[in-house]
């Protein structure tokens, strides 16, 4: 079996609203500024987001190769990182991505070899994934099929329509879901094709699967795995790091 990780980078960033000032491999960031980076550049202690999650994910043994799929103009940035981004061995070349995530995981797809018989979605935005986890969860999906990375949720969710209480589901039976999120590359595309059939587009690439009524197995996460979304992500994101004994750039 080969196992192809697609690292989507190619979201615009627009909910950020900190900006680094100095390029795509600086560390300071303006807080009063809106951010002018892509999100996959903008470097959290000293490396981009983009940057660390394929390091991340090119450290896990069950990883064979990877795939970046960022925005086309957003390429040149690539540059940049060429000297990082040449230790990274299982790397291959990246793809520009789409308007949606779905055109995203497509084009990125569409440039693995026959051989690939399992793809690792993953959001650039997730820096923080650790190489063990991502380990565990590509394990699961060869086993099962289909797989992905979730921690249980700490507070009581409510489900809402027009500002009012609908339901609420049992919290034991909530999960957040992370990436990577890990499939059979078959059963991925054959749920890409039916949501495009229907004209659906899912939040995440595990909830078009279900479509199909497969199953997907779940892996409990780690908190650390947080997404980037805001400014205030970073603050987080970096209290991780220092939990870790990494140094902040």
């Amino acid at each position: 079996m080969t196992v192809a990780a697609l690292v989507l980078g190619a979201g615009s960033g627009k909910r950020l609203r900190e900006t680094p000032r100095e390029g795509a491999r600086g560390s300071g960031r303006a807080r009063d500024e809106p951010a002018a980076l892509p999100k996959a550049f903008v470097p959290l202690a000293g490396r981009c987001l983009l940057l660390r999650s394929l390091q991340a994910l090119a450290a896990s043994e069950e990883v064979d190769l990877l795939v970046p799929v960022v925005a086309r103009a957003a390429m040149p940035l690539l540059a940049e990182l060429e000297s990082e981004l040449r230790e990274i061995p299982k790397l291959r070349p990246a793809v520009a991505g789409g308007a949606e995530r779905q055109d995203s995981v497509r084009c990125g797809l569409e440039a693995l070899s026959a051989e690939v018989t399992h793809v690792a979605v993953h959001d650039a935005a997730r820096p923080l994934v650790r190489p063990r986890d991502v380990s565990r969860v590509v394990r699961a999906a060869r086993a099962r099929g289909a797989a992905l990375l979730a921690v249980p949720v700490k507070d009581t969710i409510k489900r809402v329509q027009t500002g009012v209480v609908v339901a609420t589901p049992p919290r034991s039976e909530c999960y957040a879901a992370q990436t990577p999120q890990v499939f059979r590359i078959d059963w991925l595309r054959e749920a890409l094709a039916r949501a495009d059939a229907d004209g659906v587009r899912g939040t995440d690439d595990a909830a078009l699967v279900e479509r199909l009524g497969l199953t997907v197995k779940v892996v409990e996460g780690d908190p650390a795995n947080l997404k980037i979304t805001s400014a205030e992500d970073f603050i987080v994101a970096e209290a991780w790091l220092r939990r870790r004994g990494e140094a902040l750039g």
